[in-house]
Parts: C-alpha cells; structure tokens; sequence
C-alpha cells in the first residue's frame, strides 16, 4: 500500500484508476476501503485516491506534534495533494471526511477543481446529535471507555454507533479491522482524541459560510434522501450556498451512499466530472447542467 511522508506524519493511501483525479474522503473511525464499492466503479474513467484519514482507525499514528484538529487534517490532505503533484482534483467529502473537505474549499480552493459533499456535517450540525457527548469525552480522556461497546458486533447497530450510517447489514469485517487499530496503539487514541475533541466548536462550518460562498469551482451534493444524521434539508442549503450547485437526492440510502447506492453514486460522481471537464474546457469556467445519473 502506497504512502507519503508528509509534515504531520506519514499517511497510507490507495490509488487506482486512470484519468482525472477523485479524491474520496471517510469519516470519523472509519478508513479509505469504505469508498471501494464507488472507487471499484469510478477505476475505468478515473483515477481515484483514497486515504486513510487520522480519524481514529489509522495504522500509523501522526507525530506528536501534528495539527489535529479539523482544519489541520485539511492542511495534511492539502500536502497529500501537493506531494502527488495532483492538479483539477474533485474532493468528495463523506460523513466527517464532508468536514474536511469543506475546511480545505474554504481554505485552499487553488488545490481543487470540484467540490463534491455526500452526507455529511454542515452548518451547526458539527457533530450530528446523537454524537454530541463524544467531543466532551474526548476532552475528559473518556472516549477509549465509551467507544469501548463498538467492540461488540450487536451494540454496533445502536444509533450511538454505526447502526444509522447504512440500510444494509453493517460491514463487521471492515469495522473489526478499524476499532482494532483504535485500541492497538495509543499514539492512535492520543490522535483521535486531538481530533474529536475539536469537533466541540458547533461553529466550525457556519464561520467558513462565507469563504464556501466563494468557492470558485463546481459543486455537487449528493445526499441519501432517508438520511437519520445529516437533514436532507441541508443538501439544499449547500446548493444555494455553493455558486449554484447541483443538488441530488438519492433514494433507499442512508449515510453510506457508498455500500447503499454505489452505482447510482458512481454514476453521478463520474458524470459530474466529465460534464464539468467539457464546460471547463469550453471556457465557461462555472458549473455544469444536472448531471445524467
């Protein structure tokens, strides 16, 4: 598995595909193979790159040192950037991975192309309700003792743990994998700590609403209509937020568009590309129509 040395640490990534970029980030506790079933369909049309994120199942613990809060991740996603020389990239943030992707929009546009948000935090809704206690365990030193239940595959199910993020049966196998590199290292849990406990400021995104106003590039939203965590209604505030965005509502799917809806996600993410690859080359520099799905 390929990685890079970057200022913050070094950072494991999987890279297949050919053609424009596509840069698929996960959530809190979770790591870069969630996106495989989109990345699996995307290979053929382009290249697609998905990091294992410092958010808690990483392998490789960050230096000590390292900014972990939300907008230093977004710095360390940026070197990605700039160590594989990566130009026109389409970022597409998913549950937590969403927070990242809007801080880096907001805070290094000249990096990106595209701007791709799928259920995710917005607005104040930093973390989503049912997780607001993890914040405050992390500042308490809490947070091995309460994520402690997600050991147990039926607690998993619990709205406290993985159980809205999908409609279809949860992937134990991946998830066995990720809560074993929580607890194998404590310089993991000292990162995760640093991390969910900046996830406190309910004002994160709303104080970037301004700069994301900005953003100089397409967007596209692409929400699961039956969504428990993330409103639906906030997929149409980020399209009017964001230069005109295009919005899509994706039916039977939840958090996980990615192992609920992988064709239809795929299918929008890749049109989204190619659509506004023809605008951009034809000069018009703005977003594309909808997308075909």
């Amino acid at each position: 598995m390929p990685h890079a040395a970057l200022p913050a640490g070094t950072i494991h990534y999987r890279d297949t595909g050919h053609g424009r970029p596509v840069v698929l980030l996960h959530g809190l506790l979770q790591d870069g193979r969630l996106w495989n079933p989109v990345a699996d369909r995307l290979a053929g049309h382009l290249r697609c790159i998905t990091p294992d994120l410092p958010l808690g199942a990483h392998r490789v613990a960050m230096r000590p040192g390292a900014d972990l809060s939300a907008s230093g991740v977004a710095g360390t996603v940026a070197d990605l950037l700039d160590h594989l020389d990566l130009r026109d990239v389409t970022i597409v943030g998913n549950d937590t991975g969403g927070v990242i992707a809007q801080v880096l929009a907001a805070h290094r546009p000249d990096r990106l192309g595209r701007l791709v948000l799928t259920s995710c935090e917005a607005f104040d809704n930093v973390p989503p309700a049912v997780f607001r206690t993890l914040p405050v365990a992390a500042r308490l030193g809490l947070l091995p003792a309460l994520l402690s239940a997600l050991r147990v595959r039926p607690l998993r199910a619990l709205p406290t743990g993985y159980g809205w993020l999908t409609r279809n049966p949860l992937p134990h196998d991946l998830i066995d994998d990720w809560i074993a590199a929580y607890y194998r290292s404590p310089d993991v849990r000292r990162d995760t700590r640093r991390f969910v406990a900046s996830l406190g400021d309910r004002r994160l995104l709303t104080r970037l609403a301004d700069k994301l106003a900005d953003f100089p590039h397409p967007s596209l939203i692409v929400w699961a209509a039956d969504d428990k965590l993330f409103p639906p209604a906030h997929a149409g505030r980020l399209g009017r937020l964001l230069n005109a965005a295009q919005v899509e509502l994706v039916a039977d799917s939840r958090t996980w568009l990615m192992i609920d809806q992988p064709d239809r996600t795929a299918a929008l993410i890749r049109n989204f590309v190619e659509d506004t690859r023809l605008t951009r080359r034809g000069g018009c520099g703005g977003p594309a129509g909808t997308a075909p799905s």
